[in-house]
């Protein structure tokens, strides 16, 4: 069972989503060839001082940065440090923050200046998905339409999903049950209700499925060293439909 959250909780919830927003705005207005990804670290953090908001990600099982910052082959948890940006990579920053103990948490990919036709055609794929899972964020559907619909239009455009990692509930923790899955059944799983807020979470990737775990324990990486997008907002259901929490 997905929890309901209170029309008072759900006010909380998008504050701190507010919050995600800013550093995603923040961040995007700062990518640009010769950036390091330290910096863009620090442009979050300073967004977090602003809005006394408190970072889910610093600290977290030891991760030691407000971001993640994953580069071309980096599927997702790439640490900042002094990687530069260079033009055409591609970019995801997933990042989150914490208001009066409710969550948000948020992930986009973006090009450095002018980006290839496929590297742009793989964000596009991306940004469909996530979309089209948000879509079937409404009252009596089901967890297994949200997978249904990121797997079947990444397979679609000869992409595939990462199988090993998904989106998951959000709430009093940034990770809380149920388990989100980029694939499966239409018509399948928990049974959708208003109030019911998922961190939705597409990865797809450009090759093989197959990733790995290098050696810092957190950076994960295609074995075949093919670019991969990541995507992802914290939505509610509600009577009207999904509600995205994580925009300004």
């Amino acid at each position: 069972m997905i929890p309901r959250r209170s029309t008072s909780e759900l006010a909380t919830m998008r504050r701190a989503g507010k919050v995600v927003a800013e550093m995603h705005h923040d961040i995007r207005a700062a990518l640009r060839p010769g950036v390091t990804t330290a910096d863009l670290d620090r442009v979050g953090r300073a967004v977090l001082e602003r809005r006394g908001a408190q970072s889910n990600f610093l600290n977290y099982h030891g991760y030691p940065a407000v971001i993640c910052a994953s580069v071309n082959e980096v599927v997702i948890h790439g640490i900042p440090g002094d990687r530069v940006l260079a033009e055409g990579d591609l970019i995801s920053i997933d990042c989150g923050a914490i208001v009066d103990g409710w969550h948000g948490d948020a992930a986009f990919t973006a090009g450095i200046g002018a980006v290839s036709d496929e590297a742009a055609r793989l964000l596009a794929t991306a940004d469909a998905a996530l979309d089209a899972a948000i879509a079937c964020m409404v009252p009596d559907g089901h967890i297994g339409d949200i997978g249904h619909a990121v797997e079947s239009l990444v397979l679609a455009a000869g992409y595939d999903v990462v199988h090993d990692y998904c989106g998951h509930g959000i709430g009093r923790a940034m990770h809380e049950r149920p388990d989100v899955r980029n694939f499966g059944d239409r018509g399948s799983g928990l049974r959708l209700k208003p109030g019911n807020v998922l961190a939705i979470e597409p990865m797809i990737v450009a090759g093989a499925d197959e990733v790995d775990t290098l050696d810092d324990g957190w950076t994960v990486v295609t074995v075949d060293g093919r670019w991969s997008a990541h995507v992802e907002h914290t939505v509610v259901v509600t009577d009207n439909g999904p509600e995205i929490l994580t925009v300004l």
